[in-house]
C-alpha cells in the first residue's frame, strides 16, 4: 500500500497593522466616492418647465457671466447680450421676470429669466453682466441674493400701447430700503441732486426704491449724461419710466 504525501498550506494573516492599513485605504476611498457625490450642484427646488407663481422666493450664492458667452445663442435660442438686464436660472420658464436682491447691499435688479445655468455648487443664479453691475457683484463675483418672481411669460401677445412720447432717465441705483435709497441720493453732486428722485414702486408685492436722474427726450442725451455720472463712480442705466 503506497501511502500518498500530503501536504498542509498554512495561510498566514497578515500583521495587525497592515490590517489597519488596508482599512484605512478602504474607508478613504468610500469617503471620497461619497464626497464626489456630494459636490455636483443641487437641483433647484423648483420644478422644471412649470409655471412660477408670483411672489415665489429663493435665497442662495448668484455669479455674472460676460465675455466669452457674449454674442452667443443662450438656452431659450436668443443671443445672450451681456448689457441687457438678463439672468439664467436652472429650472423657471424663459421670459420670467424676477427682482433680484444683494443682500450684502440691499440693491436690486429687474431681470428675465432667458438662459440655464449656473451649474456650479449650490449657486441659484448666474447674471447677466449689466445685472451683476446694478447689483454691485462683478468685484465680489459671488454674492448672496434673494430672487422673487414678479411676472411670468406671457399667455398672449400684449396689446399694442397707444403711442407716447419716449422719454428717458437715468437710474443711478434700485434698493429695497428707503434709507439706503437716500443715502445714495445725498452721495450725487449738487447739481445731480437737485434733479434727482427717489422713486417708490410696489413690484410683486415689494416695495422697491429707485434713485433716478434727470429727464430726456433722446437716448444719446441721455447715455451722455450717464457717461458723466458713471465717469464719476456710480453704476448707471439708462431706462424709460
Amino acid at each position: 500500500m503506497i501511502e500518498a504525501n500530503t501536504a498542509v498550506v498554512r495561510v498566514r494573516r497578515p500583521p495587525a497593522s497592515r490590517r489597519v492599513t488596508v482599512r484605512r485605504v478602504c474607508v478613504t476611498a468610500i469617503l471620497v466616492v461619497v464626497a464626489a457625490g456630494c459636490a455636483r450642484p443641487r437641483p433647484a427646488p423648483f420644478p422644471a418647465g412649470a409655471r412660477a407663481p408670483i411672489g415665489y422666493e429663493e435665497t442662495g450664492p448668484a455669479s455674472w457671466y460676460g465675455n466669452p458667452y457674449h454674442g452667443r445663442r443662450a438656452a431659450s435660442g436668443e443671443v445672450y447680450d451681456m448689457n441687457q438686464m438678463t439672468a439664467a436660472h436652472r429650472t423657471l420658464p424663459f421670459d420670467t421676470w424676477l427682482v433680484v436682491e444683494n443682500l450684502d447691499n440691499s440693491r436690486t435688479a429687474e431681470v428675465r429669466i432667458n438662459d440655464r445655468g449656473p451649474f456650479v455648487g449650490n449657486r441659484i443664479l448666474d447674471l447677466s453682466y449689466a445685472a451683476a453691475r446694478v447689483l454691485g457683484s462683478t468685484g465680489p463675483g459671488v454674492i448672496k441674493v434673494r430672487l422673487h418672481v414678479i411676472a411670468g411669460p406671457a399667455s398672449a401677445p400684449a396689446a399694442t400701447p397707444a403711442p407716447r412720447e419716449r422719454v428717458f432717465t437715468i437710474q443711478v441705483g434700485a434698493f429695497s430700503t428707503q434709507e439706503r435709497a437716500a443715502a445714495l441720493q445725498r452721495q450725487l453732486p449738487s447739481a445731480d441732486a437737485a434733479v434727482s428722485s427717489v422713486q417708490a414702486a410696489e413690484i410683486g408685492g415689494r416695495m422697491i426704491y429707485r434713485v433716478r436722474v434727470g429727464r430726456f427726450t433722446g437716448r444719446a442725451e441721455a447715455e451722455e449724461y450717464a457717461r458723466r455720472l458713471s465717469a464719476l463712480g456710480h453704476t448707471v442705466i439708462v431706462v424709460e419710466p
